[in-house]
Formats: structure tokens, C-alpha cells, sequence
């Protein structure tokens, strides 16, 4: 399965290398991890269910949550947006989302009776 192509991932990696937080050693397939967390964020899906083709899904877990941490997606959409690279469109649809019936105003279940049953 490949979420990011050749052609892609030439064009972000520069920004992801500028981005991501150095460390002492450095991650040998952040392609893959990168893929998996777009692949994540594109289905909507939970994390365990990456498909395993790209990589364990606790490892994209965790370093989606640790670089939200540290700013380095905010780093990137501002260094991509800067460059021009076409990131594409996100939809949020809440249709799916219940809300509590409380939420949407309705009342407690025992104050009609209350009210009109004098």
C-alpha cells in the first residue's frame, strides 16, 4: 500500500528533514511513518487500524502525538503553504457525530407531567 509516491514524498521530505526534531537517532523510515499518519488522517480511522504494510501503528501514534507536542505540524503547513506545495483538501462531516439529547435542548423527562398535571 503506498499512501505517499516517489514524486510526493521528494517534495515534502525537505520540509519534514526541516521540520521533525533531531534525534540522537534519526528515524530510518519516517516516509513510511508520515505515510501512515496521512493514511490515518485521510480514512478517519483509528490508530490500530493502519494497515501494517506501513509500519506498527503505535509508532505512527506516537510520534504524530510527539511532533503535535513540539509544533512541527504547524511548522510544516507554514513551510509548505509557503513554497506552494499543493497539500490538497480536508472535509470534517459531523453528520455521523451523536450529541446527547441534552444537547440539542430537550427537556427532562419528568417535567411535562409536573407542569400540566394540575
Amino acid at each position: 500500500m503506498v499512501v505517499l509516491t516517489n514524486a510526493r514524498w521528494a517534495e515534502l521530505e525537505p520540509l519534514v528533514e526541516a521540520c521533525r526534531p533531531h534525534a540522537k537517532v534519526p528515524p530510518s523510515d519516517v516516509w513510511r511513518m508520515v505515510g501512515a499518519i496521512l493514511w490515518r488522517c485521510t480514512n478517519g480511522a483509528k490508530w490500530r487500524s493502519i494497515p501494517t504494510e506501513l509500519g506498527p501503528w503505535w509508532k505512527a501514534a506516537q510520534i504524530f502525538i510527539r511532533w503535535a507536542r513540539l509544533g512541527v505540524w504547524d511548522r510544516l503547513l507554514a513551510m509548505a503553504q509557503e513554497r506552494g506545495v499543493d497539500l490538497g483538501m480536508a472535509i470534517l462531516d459531523g453528520t455521523s457525530i451523536r450529541a446527547h439529547a441534552k444537547a440539542a435542548g430537550a427537556s427532562k423527562r419528568g417535567i411535562w407531567r409536573t407542569r400540566w398535571s394540575r
